[in-house]
């Protein structure tokens, strides 16, 4: 699967427009729509702003998982249904909920 066909997955999962992930990242509309005509990929300076528009990580966007025909993402680390939740939860966090819940976590791992 091309990166720009995962791409494409992530803006419709995420309810974004073209113009609206456009916007977001700075990339124009037209070459937006030169990556599904064409076939091509963004360029690599864009990877970045990309995955944190669309909430995922370079390694998501870049490895070798697939979509299937369900939306499903084939990842190479099998998540369950609370890691999942956990995982979703944590990107659509601010900077400062995500470093607090690290050092929750840090907290609870030392309590052992």
């Amino acid at each position: 699967m091309l990166i720009s066909e995962k791409i494409f997955y992530y803006i419709e999962k995420n309810q974004l427009t073209q113009k609206e992930f456009s916007e977001r990242t700075g990339i124009s509309q037209s070459t937006i729509s030169d990556w599904r005509r064409k076939r091509t990929n963004p360029s690599a300076d864009r990877i970045l702003k990309i995955c944190e528009v669309l909430k995922v990580t370079p390694y998501e966007l870049l490895s070798e998982q697939n979509v299937s025909s369900e939306g499903e993402v084939d990842f190479l680390l099998p998540l369950d249904r609370d890691e999942t939740l956990l995982l979703e939860g944590f990107r659509n966090l601010q900077s400062r909920q995500k470093d607090r819940l690290i050092g929750y976590l840090t907290a609870l791992r030392e309590m052992k």
